[in-house]
């Protein structure tokens, strides 16, 4: 460890109009809105919830992911709650958003800030909130803070220390713990590991060449343009990892995105295996397996296979907005043993109250030393036993104004997408349509039930962004469904 003082700061109440909260706290391009003086009025809100709604005595810990300038965003965050009263522990290198968490937690603090942009592409940073639980600020955390976007931030007589320190190892320690290694080594199973150029590099692959678990890692240099992808562990940025795992004759290959708090995965043959899949698999397992106690949750754009599972094992589902905040909301509240995301967050409250790409990663791999299966053997046994569910999602690029126009159409009222009968509606967070499959109609009564088709459209909140979601009995029915949904998203222009 080792101290610094914090240097005196420009104001912070000056233009704050870019910084906005969203799903997971604050994101924008570097250079245009994530600036340092718009850092600094994030920084400010933060600093003044910590001063008013926390014990501000216990420091706030601060992590950096392998993005341009991360280190130095770090840095004057640190500076701005530092020139507070606040004392900070700042990380002395790259940091995985969940190893800051548990930090948080493990050390008692009042809160953390991770500035990282996850999964979004090069130009792109962001801040991150986590509360003194280890994990995303809940929704109401969220709106305290930002109540205090603008607002003046009291300095103190003294600035507080900045100590430097590393979240890694007690991290390590505790996922280690939390699998069965000696299980996982004696499986005789091979991995490919692919970190995406991003935080996650070497954790895993230290992990597994400890236990005596052969592992093979790609992508784990430090390069923050992220050369050719968006760390985002699904297609088409996992190409390589699909390659790969084949060549190398691996088992599964696991992947993190560029903040390590997200998980995906490629099966032996090199078929991707989503998300929705791999929260399925670590579900089951769970209780089967663990048979440990609690309710499940899932945000309202992930599958549903997930509530075919729970009515299995008796136990209720809890389904919320998108965005983790909502899962550790619940998990705070509610006696929950699992909660997650479309996006590959899936959080274990046994652990910590938030989702982590690492320790679901070694998770993977103990469910196929368990179950004597491959991934791919896993996922068809799921297909078996619960019915075909199969998922795909686009993003579309567009401006505000189509958006908009695309939302209010759908509202206002749908008869039918791609030809297929429009059911009922939700409108949750986003608008949801279930649609008619005639031939899936007919196979009602069947075991197991064809997958209810649902077709999900939901702007961005933070972005020039809509993202559409499908779910259905069959990968050519998602296709046709996706397609005619972005025709429709395209009638506004």
């Amino acid at each position: 460890m080792s101290n610094q003082t914090a240097s005196p700061l420009p104001s912070t109440s000056a233009t704050f109009s870019a910084v906005k909260f969203g799903t997971d706290g604050w994101r924008g391009i570097i250079a245009d809105d994530f600036t340092y003086s718009n850092v600094r009025v994030a920084a400010a809100a933060i600093a003044n919830y910590v001063l008013r709604h926390e014990d501000a005595s216990k420091g706030v810990c601060i992590g950096f992911d392998t993005r341009f300038s991360s280190p130095q965003f770090a840095q004057v965050v640190a500076e701005v709650l530092a020139n507070a009263g606040i004392p900070v522990q700042l990380a002395q290198d790259v940091t995985p958003t969940p190893a800051l968490s548990y930090g948080v937690r493990h050390r008692g603090c009042a809160g953390g800030i991770m500035i990282t942009s996850s999964h979004n592409p090069a130009q792109w940073n962001g801040v991150k909130y986590k509360a003194s639980y280890g994990g995303s600020g809940s929704p109401g955390i969220i709106k305290q803070i930002e109540q205090y976007l603008g607002a003046d931030l009291p300095q103190a007589a003294e600035p507080a220390a900045i100590t430097r320190v590393d979240f890694l190892p007690n991290y390590i320690a505790a996922v280690e713990a939390f699998a069965d290694l000696p299980a996982i080594q004696a499986s005789g199973y091979r991995f490919l590991i692919d970190s995406m150029f991003g935080a996650g590099a070497g954790v895993l692959k230290g992990i597994f060449d400890r236990a005596g678990v052969p592992a093979v890692e790609i992508r784990s240099e430090r390069n923050p343009n992220f050369p050719g992808i968006n760390p985002e562990p699904i297609l088409p940025h996992i190409s390589l990892t699909q390659e790969r795992v084949v060549a190398e004759g691996c088992d599964a290959g696991l992947i993190t995105d560029g903040d390590a708090d997200r998980i995906g995965s490629v099966d032996e043959h090199g078929n991707v295996v989503d998300a929705h899949k791999i929260f399925a698999i670590l579900l089951r397992w769970l209780l089967e397996r663990k048979q440990w106690p609690g309710d499940v949750t899932r945000a309202f754009n992930t599958t549903k296979m997930l509530d075919r599972i729970a009515a299995r094992y008796g136990r209720k589902l809890h389904e919320h907005g998108i965005g983790f905040k909502y899962v550790c909301d619940l998990m705070l509240s509610e006696d929950i043993l699992v909660g997650g995301e479309e996006s590959g967050g899936i959080g274990i409250s046994k652990h910590l109250p938030e989702r982590d790409g690492i320790l679901n990663a070694l998770l993977i791999a103990n469910v196929m030393a368990d179950e004597k299966k491959t991934l791919g053997e896993l996922v068809a046994s799921l297909q078996a036993e619960f019915g075909e569910h199969h998922y795909g999602r686009i993003d579309m690029h567009i401006d505000d104004r189509l958006k908009q126009s695309a939302i209010q159409r759908a509202s206002s009222g749908v008869s039918d997408f791609a030809g297929f009968r429009v059911l009922r509606t939700e409108n949750l967070d986003g608008f949801k349509f279930f649609l008619e499959i005639p031939e899936d109609a007919a196979r009602q009564g069947s075991t197991p039930a064809p997958a209810e088709t649902w077709l999900l459209l939901r702007a961005s909140g933070t972005e020039p962004l809509l993202r559409v979601y499908c779910e259905s009995s069959s990968p050519e029915n998602v296709t046709r469904i996706l397609k005619a949904a972005e025709t429709f998203v395209l009638q506004g222009k």
